[in-house]
């Protein structure tokens, strides 16, 4: 199962363009519009979703400086006081995340990507060898973690309504923590 959206999202495309799009009735020119219109938009997230992290970052900066500049031009105005405290407050927790942002969602990816390939190589190798009892260990390490791994991703697409209100899958929020 795929979940990142740099798969999704073409794949939605495509069964839009090549599927959807052309069932539409021709002589409906404002759902033939509005469909290329999603497919535009679809486009448009596919490109710009890798940056948005760092969008959001950036546009923070720009804030926090813009908090500053308001913090000294503003000191001269009593009436302002309590919004520049409000500002303060709000600028040194947007400084908090500031300094805890840093690794790029690109090199989380591929850290996980390198740790995929890693351990597939350690248990292609386990199992060449005859050491039953660190061949079980393993076994056991992989087998508990691909458990904790598709309950994840099947609270991931939950939303989608595929297994139902009684699957009992927590919520994805509880799975991932914060």
């Amino acid at each position: 199962m795929e979940l990142r959206p740099a798969f999704q999202i073409p794949a939605i495309i495509k069964s839009l363009s090549d599927v959807v799009l052309p069932a539409v009735d021709p002589a409906n020119k404002l759902a033939q519009e509005q469909g290329q219109l999603v497919v535009a938009m679809l486009h448009l997230i596919a490109q710009r979703l890798p940056l948005q992290y760092r969008y959001d970052r950036h546009e923070l900066s720009r804030y926090l400086a813009l908090a500053d500049a308001l913090a000294g031009a503003g000191a001269a105005i009593p009436e302002a006081a309590d919004a520049l405290h409000a500002l303060a407050a709000s600028a040194a927790e947007g400084r908090l995340l500031m300094a805890a942002a840093g690794t790029e969602p690109a090199a989380l990816e591929a850290a996980n990507l390198a740790l995929r390939e890693r351990v597939g190589a350690v248990v292609t190798a386990a199992a060449a060898t005859a050491q039953d009892v660190a061949l079980k260990a393993i076994n056991a390490a992989v087998m508990a973690h691909t458990q904790e791994e598709l309950l994840r991703e099947r609270a991931w697409i939950a939303l989608q309504g595929w297994e139902g209100p009684a699957s009992g899958l927590p919520a994805i929020e509880t799975l991932i923590g914060s």
